[in-house]
């Protein structure tokens, strides 16, 4: 049978306009959050050819459960989905469980749409300011697609409103002890008090001029990887950081800022250092000038 789509739904309309120009086939990341119920609905509306998975981390009681009710609400729209198990590395666990999920998905091979809005683009520029490295997201990052950048997180919880869907609120989306958590609650209020209206339009814009920046210097620039540090090291900062990262995108390691400023440091502050942990239980090295990328086995890194 055939979903019902509501005939009056402002902010489902909204949802389904901003996801038209993107061409299919597709994998949805799929939590069952608003946002990526929203996508999968909008997906389906527009009969999309996608698939949704659902990437249960294991890091709360109930998360098979909670995967499980992802799967059946968009198999209702007529959509296939699958559940597939992850095992979280050490380290910063949001970092680690988003490593984890991209791996996951990216390998379908297929691109990968997520349920990215302009308040989280306003969310990522301000923790990457703070990181010293004010950055923006693409709606497209290599095969990480991003159709609702331009819409609000407004429209995906209205949508599901619309729709009649309940979608499931993380608990750790509560809890301050997350600094994205603490800049959507807190932080991002505080600054639409400051500015005496919505803060998040100006914040998303300058994250997408940025993101628009970074593609420039990619079109202009050989950004061929290379795993030379005598290479690496003359290319001007914003140049090196970006060919780092299609290298370690080329070998299927998902991009954290944090491990990229770490490898970096093996190409313009080498002292010896030991190896830099990134994504899938890996690890960068510096070998007679070069990078590698060494595997993970028992006992330590080989």
């Amino acid at each position: 049978m055939e979903p019902f789509w509501p005939r009056r739904s402002p902010h489902f309309l909204a949802c389904r306009r901003a996801l038209r120009p993107f061409d299919d086939p597709a994998i949805i990341g799929l939590s069952g959050g608003p946002d990526s119920l929203a996508l999968a609905a909008a997906a389906a509306a527009e009969n999309k050819d996608v698939r949704c998975v659902v990437v249960d981390h294991g890091l709360q009681d109930g998360s098979a459960e909670v995967a499980e009710r992802a799967a059946q609400a968009v198999e209702a729209f007529g959509l296939e989905a699958e559940v597939v198990r992850v095992e979280v590395g050490e380290g910063n666990l949001e970092a680690a469980a988003r490593s984890a999920r991209y791996e996951a998905l990216l390998a379908y091979g297929s691109d990968v749409w997520v349920g990215h809005t302009a308040d989280d683009q306003a969310e990522t520029l301000l923790l990457g300011a703070l990181r010293g490295n004010p950055s923006g997201m693409a709606p497209r990052n290599g095969r990480i697609v991003r159709p609702f950048l331009g819409i609000r997180r407004a429209d995906t919880v209205g949508a599901c409103e619309e729709l009649g869907l309940d979608p499931w609120h993380d608990p750790m989306n509560a809890d301050p002890a997350f600094r994205r958590v603490a800049m959507r609650n807190q932080v991002l209020p505080l600054l639409s008090d400051l500015l005496g209206g919505d803060a998040v339009p100006a914040l998303a814009a300058a994250a997408d001029r940025i993101a628009a920046d970074q593609a420039l210097i990619a079109s202009l620039t050989d950004l061929a990887p290379t795993t030379s540090c005598a290479e690496l090291k003359a290319d001007a900062g914003p140049v090196r950081r970006r060919r780092l990262a299609a290298w370690l995108l080329e070998q299927g390691v998902p991009v954290q800022g944090d491990q990229l400023d770490a490898v970096e440091a093996l190409v313009v502050d080498w002292h010896g250092q030991g190896p830099v942990a990134v994504a899938g239980g890996r690890a960068v090295v510096r070998e007679g000038g070069q990078l590698a990328i060494l595997g993970e086995i028992q006992g330590g890194y080989k």
